[in-house]
């Protein structure tokens, strides 16, 4: 069969190194850094453990799915799955606080009835109930196929169905965007939307622009689930990259690619820093677009009709807390703590002039996941918020991001008690620290595929107008998020094993 070769050790990277190889290619992928699994990296100090990506996982049927087409040993085999209970708890700005339950619409709706009061739970169950429609029109298109040559008609229509609100004496009103959505049909209730609009502004979305379709967002994690990670999600990026050495991948890490060669009017093979040159039959790009752009100076991939360059994203601010004492029986895993000025959050963030904003919403991880903690007797906490993606921004940036850190614990303080008197120290990693794992030059993270919109929060396509070159991971369909990766893999795999006939899998 053919040559491949991979420009990066991301997740998607790798789920279509391990597909490849399987299907007979020889597969060699080159690793600028010193490891494997892209966003899922791990910090240590003091023998404690932090994840630097995403600490839960979501949607674990794209990770069975590689396991199960690239060996025998399924994934539950490799790594520890476990679901977590309840999924996640929300404490909202005016101290209400709600634990929903994991996969179990149901469940949710009787806990928001409990909490909320007011016929809460029977809207949120009508809303996730459109949602799952819209999920069942845009699934394959965004995900589980190549994008559409025409994809245009992804970004014309609305997959979500909004109910229209009938008004006296003037036309129905029917939502268009996030806000629009908890505005007529959750009744604004501004727990609910709150609710509502954190899964946007986690992936550093305005809930005020935001498509309707974003809607798929809550629905995904409320209807399959969230998962935790024996050994944290690094063992999950440990286990993609046994599998795909499993499968004769060979990687070369330390060892930067300078140039993508192109000959005869397709991808070639590439350069490598010390300037040897590796023949290829195809090349999968597993990096971001302005990295990209750097391997490719003199060849323009885009054509008039292709999906034009999705925005720069937001950034994520991330602070581990090493605290003393062991984590209390019966805690959430995942705690929400919502601003307390949300409306001025979203202002600081998507403003003319983005800035942090000094009341954020505050993602706080603990897992208790023993390989996180030096002893029983310690706990280590992940603090997460959705911040600009300004980039180095040199040492101004450093002093503003270690204040809104601050910020963030104190935030923490609502969902973890005696935090600071609990408190041995902490470590911030900022957009800087993003910029430099992934060669985004602000730090941005990308966001999944979204319908509507006018197609900008659609990704570029997997293949390319230069044949031989494909893309996978965060920065190319169907998006960011570890499961969106995953889907990447599998279709370029797809591609290159098929050719353009390739649809999706069935």
């Amino acid at each position: 069969m053919g040559r491949i070769a991979v420009i990066g050790a991301g997740m998607g990277a790798m789920a279509a190194a391990a597909r490849l190889a399987v299907a007979g290619h020889r597969v060699v992928v080159y690793e600028r850094g010193e490891t494997y699994g892209g966003a899922l990296g791990r910090f240590e100090r003091d023998g404690f453990s932090f994840d630097t990506g995403p600490g839960l996982l979501l949607l674990p049927a794209v990770q069975r799915d590689l396991f199960v087409k690239t060996g025998k040993e399924p994934l539950e085999s490799c790594v520890e799955l476990c679901q977590v209970e309840p999924a996640v708890r929300h404490v909202f700005a005016d101290g209400t606080v709600v634990s929903l339950p994991n996969a179990s619409r149901a469940g949710v709706a009787e806990a928001l009835d409990a909490a909320l009061g007011g016929g809460a739970g029977d809207r949120w169950a009508a809303f996730v109930n459109r949602a799952r429609d819209a999920w069942d029109r845009s699934r394959r298109p965004l995900l589980e196929e190549p994008l559409w040559p025409n994809w245009q008609v992804l970004a014309e229509r609305e997959p979500y169905p909004a109910r229209p609100v009938k008004r006296l004496l003037r036309r129905d009103r029917t939502a268009t965007t996030v806000r629009e959505v908890a505005e007529l049909e959750l009744a604004g209730e501004p727990r609910l939307r709150a609710l509502l609009e954190c899964h946007p502004l986690a992936w550093g979305l305005d809930p005020r622009t935001a498509p309707a379709s974003a809607a798929v967002l809550p629905y995904l994690e409320q209807t399959f689930g969230v998962w935790s990670v024996g050994g944290g999600m690094r063992a999950l990026a440990r286990a993609v990259y046994e599998r795909c050495t499993a499968r004769r991948v060979e990687f070369r890490f330390g060892t930067a690619v300078t140039r993508i060669v192109a000959a005869d009017g397709r991808a070639a093979g590439v350069e490598l820093a010390d300037g040897t040159v590796v023949e290829a039959d195809h090349v999968v790009a597993g990096v971001a677009p302005p990295v990209l752009a750097s391997l490719l100076p003199d060849t323009e991939l885009r054509a008039p009709g292709d999906v034009p360059p999705r925005p720069g994203g937001a950034s994520r601010l991330t602070v581990f807390l090493a605290l003393r004492g062991g984590r209390p029986g019966g805690t959430a895993h995942r705690t929400v703590v919502h601003s307390t000025d949300p409306e001025g959050e979203l202002d600081a963030l998507f403003g003319a002039v983005p800035r942090l904003p000094a009341h954020p919403t505050v993602e706080v991880l603990r897992t208790g996941d023993p390989a996180g903690a030096p002893d029983a007797e310690h706990e280590a906490v992940t603090l997460t918020a959705t911040v600009p993606a300004l980039g180095s921004g040199g040492d101004s940036a450093l002093v503003e991001h270690r204040r809104a850190a601050e910020r963030m614990v104190e935030a923490a303080g609502r969902a973890v008690p005696d935090l600071r008197e609990r408190l041995l120290w902490q470590e911030v990693r900022t957009p800087a620290d993003v910029a430099v794992a992934t060669g985004v030059p602000d730090g941005a993270v990308p966001g999944p595929a979204l319908a509507a919109a006018g197609g900008r929060l659609l990704h570029q396509a997997n293949s390319t107008r230069l044949p031989g070159l494909f893309l996978v991971g965060g920065w190319s369909h169907p998006g960011g998020g570890l499961p969106h990766a995953g889907m990447s893999g599998a279709l370029v795999a797809g591609l290159v094993v098929e050719g353009p006939e390739f649809r999706g899998s069935q």
